[in-house]
Parts: C-alpha cells; structure tokens; sequence
C-alpha cells in the first residue's frame, strides 16, 4: 500500500480504518497498474493520469466513488453525479464491502472511463476513453 494511503487510514477510527485498509488493499490487487497516492487530500488511483476510484471520509461514512461509474450499469453504485459520470455508494461497517461487487466494479472502471485528465483542457466536456 502506498505509505500516503497509509498514513492517511491510520488517522481514522478502528472502524473506517477496516474499511479504507480493505478497500485500498482490494484496489490495488484489482488495479495492479494503477498509480495511487493522495490527491486534493483523499487516495486516488489512476490509470494513465486519469482518476479512476478512490475514497473519502464524509458524515455519511467512507464514500466509495468511481469517476466513471455512472455508466457501470450498477444498482450497488447508488450515488450518481449530476454533472460528471461519477457514482458511489458509502461504507461504515466493513462487513458492509460485498468484496465481489467491488473486484466487478474495480473491473469495470478499467475498460469503462471518462476522460478526467483533460477536463480542464476541454473546459468541463467529457469524453469516452474506453
């Protein structure tokens, strides 16, 4: 596990550190060519520059989001944008992680992704990598 992901679950609670500890665990396994490391002070992990999943500490719980994952056709991924293709779903018990879903998705956001890296080159339009 990166040592920033790291440092960053270990200052959570025993609870939401389970959940982040499993969750980064399960993406890098999933996503083994993916870059990971903390950006605008959340774990990311991306595929040639662009983000693809990462996870975030919020009142609701640990949000799970997938910057694509509007177009996963997913029921689990419950949390659908509004302006972009992102869609998550929040963890506060890790028993809560259906561990095959998340390796689904995981697969998914591989051959399913939106074009983030460029957003700002193309002054907010999206465009479908994969």
């Amino acid at each position: 596990m990166n040592p920033e992901i790291n440092t960053f679950n270990q200052k959570l609670s025993l609870e939401e550190r389970e959940i982040c500890s499993l969750l980064a665990t399960t993406i890098d396994v999933e996503l083994s060519d993916a870059e990971s490391k903390i950006w605008h002070a959340h774990p990311v992990w991306f595929l040639d520059g662009n983000p693809i999943v990462g996870y975030s500490k919020q009142k609701p719980g640990i949000r799970l989001m997938f910057w694509s994952g509007a177009d996963f056709d997913e029921d689990g991924l419950n949390l659908i944008g509004k302006k972009f293709k992102d869609a998550s779903l929040f963890y506060n018990h890790v028993s809560d992680i259906e561990i095959n879903n998340l390796k689904r998705w995981l697969q998914k956001s591989i051959v399913i992704q939106w074009d983030y890296k460029n957003i700002v080159k193309r002054k907010g339009h999206l465009e479908r990598l994969i």
